[in-house]
């Protein structure tokens, strides 16, 4: 068995090996016309339920075979210009071989002498994006798993930083469009069911920054503790914006940690048209990236960002056997010393290798790519009366839904979009996201593909508005 081992002896093993796959992969990218095969739970569980794990095939083509059976023939492709769900974007090369990298190698960055090199490449990654934030030369930060890793993290910085003993006195602010992550948070750091307070948004989807005033003069008036406000750069529904230097300016009069979850709008950080679109940014205390959102990079690849370095200290723990305290004397960078991570991938070589290929603007204009065609799409629901939008894209989302001719009643109305993007789904032919607004059930394009095209988005509203169509002179008990 030590012939599978990856090791000098083995390397050969390896490159064939691997080659093999990626030849596998690249076969099934170039031959993949639909974004999804339709496979149901009930046909593919049977499949993987009778394989015996304690049976080893002993061939790398008889388990490649096997997982193309179970894997590779019914993943959702998100490369494919029709799959316009959630947000997942198709990867850049340079980053894939980052991953092919990183996976061989295998750093752990918790510590130094596990990494050496990979540390200073995150390092540097972080202060180049906490510089394209504008967040100061005292400015730190580190890789998490994912966008609420990293707002967890924030906010256990926001809760220690609010130094009270009271916990079931702290409030943080978000708007009703922020991401569940906040809520989340706020229940593993401890703190009481009301500790959120949902801030009403406007037209746009943005927080109402009066009702946000209104409500931290409350919170003071009370003798409560404001703990944070999260501002958010990209909201999952909308891709709205939250007007951050108003909310900036009311951090600084009531004294409040200011967060700016951009785990989606941090591609208008790389952006050449819109990164006038996160103005106020800068004056956030932490700020939460999602690379493998709008960076193009494969998952995870995540930061949490902070303006005050020294802050990083409430996630820090000395031990003996890992990174003892002495080490912070002898400058030895460990990772783990602002993590809540202890062993951590070394994520940030695909950045790293797709800035070194591609550059930052080209990231840019991927992003702005979507973007227009954001706009594009936006147009195309305007101008069919047999859709409605909700609302003017700021970056890549598309929040809509089918308003039938005939039908008045609006929970008939929810029934047909609903069976629609079910019914798209089961076809294969296109991806789409369904989400609620104002209790009405909608359909959701959020464009991170910039080969999709606006035919392609034509073709999709004309699938949709036929299915619905078909569902609405059937019997309703279809969709439950």
């Amino acid at each position: 068995m030590r012939s599978h081992l990856l090791n000098d002896l083995t390397a050969e093993h390896y490159r064939r090996s691997v080659t093999e796959g990626v030849e596998r992969v690249a076969a099934k990218l170039a031959a993949t016309d639909r974004p999804f095969s339709g496979v149901t739970v009930d046909a593919l569980a049977p499949r993987i339920e009778q394989i015996d794990l304690d049976r080893p095939l002993h061939d790398t083509a008889a388990v490649l075979d096997e997982l193309e059976e179970v894997y590779l023939r019914d993943a959702v492709y998100f490369h494919h210009p029709r799959y316009v769900a959630h947000l997942n974007c198709p990867v850049v090369i340079p980053a894939v071989l980052g991953e092919a990298v990183l996976s061989a190698v295998n750093s752990s960055l918790d510590t130094w002498d596990q990494s050496a090199g990979g540390t200073l490449i995150e390092r540097k990654l972080i202060d180049w994006t906490a510089a394209r934030i504008g967040l100061g030369p005292a400015a730190d930060g580190v890789f998490t798993s994912g966008g609420t890793q990293s707002n967890l993290q924030a906010l256990l910085l926001a809760r220690e930083e609010a130094k009270t003993d009271t916990l079931a006195k702290l409030r943080v602010f978000a708007s009703e469009a922020s991401h569940f992550s906040v809520r989340t948070s706020a229940k593993l750091l401890g703190l009481s069911p009301e500790s959120v307070v949902c801030v009403p948004v406007d037209h746009d989807q943005r927080m109402q920054t009066v009702v946000l005033a209104r409500e931290l003069e409350r919170c003071r008036r009370d003798g409560l503790v404001p703990m944070a406000v999260v501002a958010t750069a990209g909201t999952t529904d909308f891709g709205s914006i939250d007007p951050l230097p108003e909310i900036a300016e009311l951090c600084d009069r009531f004294g409040v940690w200011m967060h700016v979850d951009a785990a989606y709008g941090c591609g208008l950080l790389v952006s050449r048209t819109r990164r006038d679109l996160l103005t106020g940014i800068e004056h956030a205390d932490s700020v939460t990236v999602d690379y493998h959102k709008s960076f193009f990079q494969p998952v995870s690849s995540s930061a949490v960002l902070v303006r005050d370095a020294s802050t990083l200290r409430h996630a820090t723990y000395h031990a003996e056997y890992l990174n003892p305290r002495r080490m912070v004397t002898e400058r030895i960078p460990n990772q783990v010393d602002k993590s809540l991570q202890t062993t951590c991938r070394f994520d940030a070589l695909k950045l790293w290798m797709t800035l070194r290929v591609m550059g930052a603007d080209g990231i840019g204009e991927l992003f702005d790519e979507v973007c227009d065609l954001a706009r594009e799409g936006w147009k195309l629901l305007a101008a069919d009366p047999r859709f409605d939008v909700v609302v003017e894209p700021a970056l890549s989302t598309l929040v809509f839904r089918h308003i039938p001719a005939a039908v008045t009643d609006p929970a008939e109305i929810d029934r047909a979009n609903l069976y629609a993007r079910k019914a798209l789904f089961a076809s294969g032919d296109a991806v789409v996201a369904g989400t609620e607004v104002g209790g009405r059930h909608y359909l959701k394009f959020t464009l991170l593909n910039p080969e999709t095209t606006a035919h392609d988005l034509a073709a999709v509203l004309d699938l949709i508005a036929g299915h619905a169509e078909q569902y609405l002179g059937e019997p309703f008990d279809r969709v439950s």
